[in-house]
């Protein structure tokens, strides 16, 4: 379909009298329609694992690993949870309120909610988002990504045949497309992509004080210290995996390894050991290992492989025809070198050199650049590490893991300055779709006149005693 202005503000006005019917309010609707949701998927299941395939060169367990598996276990969190989160809170109003001690929080939905997905995990930061969305009791317009065409596709079918236009739609087509929703206006927005969209997002969205989440992938990258003392062994087998997972088109994913230089060269002859026992000695022709998403992202890799050819010690290659660019191993780099300054998001890894006993050099140049949206520490000193996570500024990371935090039940997922605003996944999602609604309950009999005119030193003096 073909959208102009006008179709889409028809959508939105659609949906705005549908959500004001009040019908999404109740919970038992969005527990069934999360059902509807979850059913949908598996049912179309091999059809969006061949769609990733076309998209992103997805093997079949990586699809379900990565983007289906993960919205089917963020909506049984939905279904499991969602009438506990929305019991409203209960809180006693305090004594200056007498008699009226009885106060209600209750969680609202926004109304008509705008989702901006990417490309890298097209159905899972569409999909997994709408869940949230539902479960908060709005409708929603999903704007998915015009570079993941199949994949785009299929969730247009899957979505038309599951609900009503005036309830959940989505919509394809590019960023003209996009400025023309943003025009629009909505009751909340949800962006997952690059911080400079994100800009943009905002500042269409302060035109009508549209409340924004945005989950951006950081404009400097995330960060992996690897300490003398770390079980190398494990940290290259966990780095080489995530690095190679969809072609390293992952948010969270590692930008550049810092290591110390007493255990550097170890560390990267068993990255490579890993390399190889995981995908072969031709990752290239691997049908496991994914592609990039465009010619253009092949373009990216191939010219920073060429300005840093000096330093591969491993990969470098690609095939353009497949879009399958290999793990590329950089060393050795500084901290200051420009591809250790802005996010990467390929299969391409620096790999930087520092002393141990000055680890704080480090951390220094990380703090003084814009917050990650992870940061990752290998260490058998986990006091020391836990300190360092408990006084950096990031969305979330992992002490010997990478990644997987972002997998945790119950735990919120989100970045902070420029890696993002909001936090989703579970509860936290459904809470991100929600806003607080403070109601207090008056008495009518046996009310204080404590807080009315006239005022005397007596009434002054019961207050400061119940204040205090």
């Amino acid at each position: 379909m073909i959208y102009n202005i006008e179709t889409i503000n028809e959508i939105v006005v659609r949906q705005r009298n549908y959500f004001n019917t009040n019908v999404t309010l109740d919970v038992n609707f969005r527990i069934n329609q999360l059902k509807v949701l979850k059913n949908a998927i598996l049912s179309h299941e091999m059809d969006l694992i061949e769609a990733l395939n076309k998209d992103l060169g997805r093997c079949e367990t990586e699809a379900y690993f990565c983007d289906i598996g993960s919205v089917i276990l963020e909506i049984n969190e939905m279904i499991h949870g969602l009438k506990k989160w929305n019991k409203p809170d209960r809180l006693y109003s305090g004594l200056l309120n007498f008699p009226s001690i009885r106060t209600n929080v209750y969680k609202m939905p926004y109304g008509v909610s705008l989702i901006i997905s990417p490309f890298n995990f097209p159905v899972l930061l569409s999909l997994g988002v709408l869940a949230a969305s539902i479960s908060g009791g709005n409708t929603s317009i999903i704007k998915a990504s015009s570079k993941s065409k199949n994949t785009t596709l299929c969730l247009q079918k899957i979505i038309k045949e599951s609900f009503d236009e005036k309830y959940i739609t989505l919509i394809d087509g590019g960023h003209d497309v996009a400025d023309m929703l943003l025009n629009e206006r909505f009751d909340k927005i949800f962006y997952t992509g690059s911080p400079n969209v994100g800009k943009h997002v905002l500042e269409c969205a302060s035109k009508n004080l549209t409340p924004v989440s945005l989950e951006l992938g950081g404009e400097n990258g995330n960060w992996c210290i690897i300490r003398k003392d770390a079980n190398l062994k494990d940290a290259a087998r966990k780095i080489a995996f995530f690095k190679a997972c969809n072609s390293g088109q992952i948010c969270i994913n590692i930008n550049q390894v810092a290591v110390s230089k007493e255990v550097s060269k170890e560390f990267i002859d068993l990255l490579i050991k890993e390399f190889n026992r995981q995908l072969g000695y031709n990752i290239i022709n691997n049908r496991e290992y994914s592609s990039l998403i465009n010619e253009k992202a092949f373009i990216n890799c191939k010219d920073i492989v060429e300005k840093y050819k000096d330093r591969i010690v491993f990969g470098g290659t690609g095939n353009i025809n497949t879009l399958k660019f290999s793990p590329t191993i950089l060393y050795p780099m500084s901290y200051n070198d420009a591809i250790c300054n802005y996010e990467l998001f390929n299969p391409i890894l620096p790999i930087i050199e520092y002393d141990d006993d000055n680890v704080n050099e480090i951390l220094n140049v990380i703090r003084k650049r814009e917050h990650g949206l992870a940061l990752y520490i290998f260490t058998k000193n986990v006091k020391w590490a836990n300190k360092v996570m408990k006084t950096m500024q990031f969305g979330g990371g992992c002490i010997n893991e990478v990644c997987v935090h972002m997998m945790v039940k119950g735990a919120p997922f989100n970045g902070t300055g420029h890696s993002g605003m909001g936090a989703y996944h579970g509860k936290w999602g459904f809470m991100e779709f929600t806003h607080p609604t403070t109601i207090l309950y008056g008495k009518t009999r046996f009310n204080l006149h404590l807080r009315e005119h006239p005022y005397n030193k007596k009434k002054l003096a019961i207050i400061k005693k119940f204040e205090k």
